[in-house]
């Protein structure tokens, strides 16, 4: 029987059909380092004819009679290329029972091979068939070496990703998994992967114990911070124990970066602070580090340190250069070291930065920026018709440019003018929670406190869990002294939604002090002027020590106010009224 190597047959397949086929000389073996494997197959005239035909008719109309002529050629050739390729038919003529039959027989000619096994595995999934992939998950584990297992088994939560029932995944999972999970040279990565597939099961407190599980095996591993970070929140601060005892080895600078911006989300600015600066200390050719700090301390007015940070970002990013995510970065950096030249009053420099933006995606900042500028100048008319020169290609564009218009008004404490552009915008969308909220803020300024009111109840009524809203009508009565058990109703529901706001503490303490609980306003105070430091609750905190006659710590408070904020409005009223210099 003259025998063929199977490349052989595609390249006379190949001729059939009429391809140019530019031949490329065969590697040679060089006996001392290497040799070829090729592996030769039993294909006689017949066998070949039987293979030609299939492919036809697999790339032709009848995909389901090429699929069986190459799989019968494959269990007769025993070529594990040939059930690859009649699995490949099966798939490309959307069979997925064929495909599972094809890879199943591959798998039962080849036992060890894990490109067969992995197929089968991967075809259940695909068919949704989670309860059977148990031992062929066993088995890609079984066929990995194992200096590569901890690879494999991160990615198993990928793998199970589009099935629809996720806890049955999440349990398969884990029983497959035994045998790793007690093994500390995989026990973490493998604890992880069922974490991250609980997670998805919806079962965050399962997720939390397969955290803790992992680190039990290596707590300085960085797969199990990763999901704990994931998994961060104030109503499960049990994950952000899990976070911190990774932090206490030597974490991966990205890591500590992730956990800052955690810590930012939750509005815990100072405990983020604190890590930006180990991030820094520890990597200081970090670019985004540099870039969060330093928009952190412009926030908290620290304008020497803010520029300091933000340049060097700029330099750090200019010399390692990268993709839109750092082009992004740097054209924030620039707003940002705009705004900082704004404030000195030198408004060629604020200029002069904002023309080093490159980005065509933040025209509407770098624009704003500029109105900014001219509007500092006593251009005002000049700022708004260069706002409203941009483009607005689409319906999002117009929104920004009218919130960009509201915004440099209500900088420029033009209030009515910014609540007639607020109204405008509004009367173009739908219902928008935000949108109205905004609008209620600026009707405050405006004086009109009773369409301030009837707009906050419009958003609690449209969307019973804006708790800003709960919060800013609870807090305006506070102000005014009236309604105060209905005030302090308000901001109670407010907290029961944003627990750790440290601005929504406040306005309980404001309102336990209008209702005469001076201590428990203090003590209130307290905690938020601590988790926030921040010029209104300065004003707060200041003037319910003053009231119990602590006036040199009431002083010292406002003076820390005053360095933050000079132009707060609540700390510069405050202090009027009581007359006071800090």
């Amino acid at each position: 029987m003259k025998r063929f190597h199977f490349a052989s047959a595609v390249l006379l397949l190949a001729l059939a059909q009429g391809q140019a086929l530019h031949a490329q000389p065969a590697p040679k073996a060089d006996s001392a380092h290497e040799s070829v494997d090729v592996t030769p197959t039993a294909l006689d005239a017949q066998l070949f004819y039987q293979l030609l035909l299939g492919e036809l008719n697999a790339r032709g109309t009848e995909p389901g009679a090429g699929y069986s002529l190459i799989l019968d050629a494959a269990r007769k050739t025993n070529d594990p290329t040939l059930y690859q390729r009649a699995v490949e038919v099966a798939i490309q003529s959307r069979s997925g029972e064929a495909a599972l039959q094809a890879a199943r027989a591959w798998k039962q000619a080849f036992p060890q091979s894990r490109e067969a096994n992995r197929s089968v595995l991967q075809i259940l999934l695909v068919l949704n068939r989670v309860a059977e992939s148990g031992e062929l998950l066993k088995g890609e584990l079984a066929l990995t070496h194992a200096k590569d297992r901890s690879g494999v088994l991160a990615l198993i939560p990928r793998l199970y990703a589009r099935v629809t029932d996720k806890k049955l995944a999440a349990a398969v999972v884990e029983q497959a998994l035994a045998d790793a999970l007690a093994d500390p040279a995989t026990g973490a990565a493998a604890w992880t992967s069922v974490g991250r597939l609980r997670l998805a099961a919806g079962d965050s407190n399962g997720a939390i114990e397969a955290v803790r599980r992992a680190q039990q095996v290596n707590p300085f591993a960085e797969g199990p911070a990763l999901l704990a970070l994931e998994l961060m929140d104030p109503k499960q601060p049990q994950a952000e124990v899990l976070v911190k005892r990774y932090m206490e080895g030597k974490p991966l600078a990205e890591l500590r970066m992730g956990y800052a911006r955690a810590l930012l989300d939750t509005q815990r600015y100072p405990e983020a602070s604190q890590q930006l600066r180990v991030v820094t200390a520890e990597k200081p050719d970090y670019p985004e580090a540099w870039l969060v700090q330093g928009t952190l301390q412009l926030q908290d007015n620290q304008v020497a340190a803010a520029e300091t940070s933000i340049k060097r970002y700029v330099d750090l990013a200019l010399a390692q250069r990268g993709g839109e995510e750092r082009s992004r970065g740097l054209a924030q950096a620039y707003l940002s070291l705009s705004r900082i030249a704004e404030r000195r009053k030198d408004y060629a420099l604020a200029a002069a930065w904002l023309d080093k933006i490159e980005n065509p995606q933040d025209l509407v900042a770098a624009q704003h920026r500029r109105a900014s500028i001219l509007a500092r100048q006593g251009k005002m008319d000049e700022a708004r018709k260069l706002l409203r020169s941009l483009p607005d290609r689409s319906p999002e564009d117009a929104r920004m440019k009218m919130m960009a218009e509201v915004q440099l008004l209500r900088e420029n404490k033009q209030y009515k003018a910014a609540y007639q552009v607020m109204s405008q915008a509004i009367a173009k969308e739908p219902f928008d929670a935000d949108l109205v909220y905004d609008q209620a803020m600026l009707a405050e300024k405006t004086g009109d406190l009773a369409e301030m009111e009837r707009l906050l109840r419009q958003v609690i009524a449209a969307k019973p869990e804006y708790h800003h809203a709960y919060n800013a009508l609870g807090y305006s009565l506070a102000e005014r002294n009236v309604r105060l058990t209905e005030a302090k109703a308000l901001i109670q529901k407010a907290l029961s939604f944003a627990p750790d706001d440290p601005f929504i503490t406040d306005s309980l303490a404001w309102v336990e002090f209008r209702m005469g609980n001076k201590a428990e306003a203090l003590r209130i105070l307290d905690g938020a002027y601590k988790a926030r430091p921040d010029a209104d609750i300065a004003a707060h905190l200041g003037e319910v020590l003053w009231s119990m006659g602590q006036r040199e710590r009431a002083q010292a408070i406002w003076r820390e106010g005053l360095l933050m904020n000079s132009e707060n409005e609540t700390l510069l009223e405050t202090l009027k009224r009581l007359r006071v210099k800090p």
